[in-house]
């Protein structure tokens, strides 16, 4: 699993008023303060078609997504891909962030600023995982 303050969009999760930072000796963690639930992180890879999409997925309403999703099956993740998709889920499903990055010039650039989801809206970006 890898380790939040490693995120490209760390800044970004951890300016949000919603996420409590905590610090210990060997690790940090991140606690979505209304549920106190910790946040997971979870990083996924994707080949070329199945980046664009999940950017199509990622662009579309939410209950598109979802229907597109139980339709043809959620996006098949690889161990190296064009794309990568960085994503922060509560364990309790009540919040989740997400950001995600084509690979140009040796490098990740992202392909929107990092998305906030609470509530409801988390059930259907979790279909992703």
């Amino acid at each position: 699993m890898s380790s939040i303050k490693n995120l490209e969009m760390a800044a970004a999760l951890f300016a949000y008023p919603y996420i409590t930072i905590k610090k210990s000796l060997f690790s940090t963690k991140a606690v979505y303060s209304p549920t106190q639930s910790q946040i997971k992180v979870i990083i996924l890879e994707y080949s070329s078609s199945e980046g664009e999409r999940v950017e199509r997925l990622l662009t579309m309403p939410l209950d598109k997504m979802a229907e597109d999703i139980v339709q043809k099956g959620k996006p098949a993740a690889g161990a190296n891909g064009n794309f990568r998709l960085e994503l922060c889920l509560s364990d309790d499903h009540q919040f989740c962030a997400l950001q995600l990055f084509r690979f140009v010039d040796f490098l990740y650039h992202p392909v929107f600023e990092p998305r906030f989801y609470k509530d409801k809206d988390v059930e259907t970006i979790a279909l992703l995982v």
